[in-house]
This record gives structure tokens, C-alpha cells and sequence, in this order.
């Protein structure tokens, strides 16, 4: 498997670029801000991008979504956060930065199951940090955007954050097997199982 990250901007947002052996695709996970560094360390790997998927629309994780994905390229995001690409609100938290519309948004809801890059990828709907949060499941990994962390959760106190529903998508986690391997949205990798053991925002739950 092709897995490959780097932390963008001053968030340290990770930007997840993962493709599987035998195919040159590859999935870009929460661009950032930085579209040429992507397209570079794509092109060192022979690796072409097929789709950019959003974990939700804060704009530290889909800021530089409409210049990579250009004319072509599709950008995946829950339906609850499609206002974020419009709305400065929605797409900053209360930071001062204009959205910038993308060309071709498909949503995408609880449920749903896309085929990228060798890969078969669940949805699952986790809200609460925003409406529209999401993390991406395959049998060998979980993307969990600003859900959970290593030994830590995400915010629920922004404009559209939503604290009960959070616990319940924290209790969701909870439900994966303890050995899948969680690629979070800031932060190092770590394993759902030991988020479970160590994470003191999931004791109780």
C-alpha cells in the first residue's frame, strides 16, 4: 500500500495521500493548503490522483480543495458540509477566510461506499465537530478526521459544532475493531484499541 502524509500549514493538518500496490491512483485526503506540494510528492510515487476526499469543510483541511481539484477532479464531501464551500462561517469557524467554491462536489452520505485507488472506502456520518463529518473505513485503516486523535478529541465548541452529537459519533468509534490502524486528521497515526485504552476524552463512553 501507497500511504503517505504531511502536515500543512500552522494547523499541522494532516494530508493523508494513499493509493493501493498495483495501480498508479491515488486519493488525496484534506488537501490543506499547499496543492503543489501534493502534486509533487504524487509524481515522486508515479502516483495520479482520481479523487480528493474531505473529512469535513473547516478550511485548514479543504483550503486548496478548488485549486487541486481544478476543472476535473472530484471532491467528496458529507452533504451537511457542503454549505462550508459557500458559507465563511461554515467553512472557517469563526476565522476570517473566504471559501472557494469547488467545480465538481458529489456528497456523500452515512453509508455510502466509493472505490478509489484499489480501495473499497465506507462513510461513515460522524458529527459533532461539524454537521458533515465524516471518517473514510477501509478493512485496513480508518480515517478519522478531527474526531479523535491520539490521546485526544476534536473541538465541539465551534458555531455549527454540535457536543452531544460528538459523543455519539465518539461511541461509534468505539464500535471499530481495537487493532485498525486511525490516520486522524492532526497528529500521529495510532490504533483504535489504544485509543480506547489511553484516550481519556473516550473513557466513560
Amino acid at each position: 500500500m501507497y500511504l503517505d502524509v504531511f502536515s500543512d500549514n500552522s494547523f499541522e493538518t494532516n494530508c493523508w495521500l494513499i493509493g493501493a500496490d498495483g495501480t498508479d491512483e491515488a486519493v488525496v485526503v484534506d488537501p490543506g493548503f499547499s496543492p503543489e506540494r501534493v502534486r509533487a510528492m504524487l509524481e515522486a510515487e508515479g502516483k495520479r490522483p482520481v479523487a480528493v476526499l474531505a473529512t469535513h469543510g473547516h478550511f485548514d483541511h479543504i483550503g486548496a480543495a478548488a485549486l487541486f481539484c481544478g476543472e476535473d477532479l472530484p471532491f467528496y464531501i458529507h452533504e451537511a458540509d457542503v454549505l462550508a464551500l459557500t458559507d465563511p462561517v461554515a467553512w472557517g469557524a469563526g476565522y476570517e477566510a473566504p471559501p472557494v467554491p469547488v467545480k465538481d462536489v458529489r456528497t456523500v452520505v452515512d453509508g455510502d461506499e466509493l472505490t478509489f485507488a484499489g480501495f473499497r472506502i465506507e462513510v461513515l456520518h460522524t458529527p459533532g465537530h461539524t454537521p458533515g463529518s465524516v471518517c473514510y473505513r477501509t478493512d485496513g485503516w480508518v480515517l478519522s478526521g478531527d474526531l479523535v486523535f491520539a490521546g485526544a478529541i476534536g473541538r465541539s465548541d465551534f458555531p455549527n459544532s454540535d457536543p452531544a452529537a460528538m459523543q455519539r459519533s465518539l461511541r461509534r468509534f468505539l464500535t471499530l475493531p481495537d487493532p485498525l490502524p486511525v490516520l486522524p486528521g492532526h497528529g500521529p497515526r495510532t490504533t483504535v484499541g489504544r485509543e480506547r485504552e489511553r484516550n481519556p476524552f473516550l473513557q466513560g463512553l
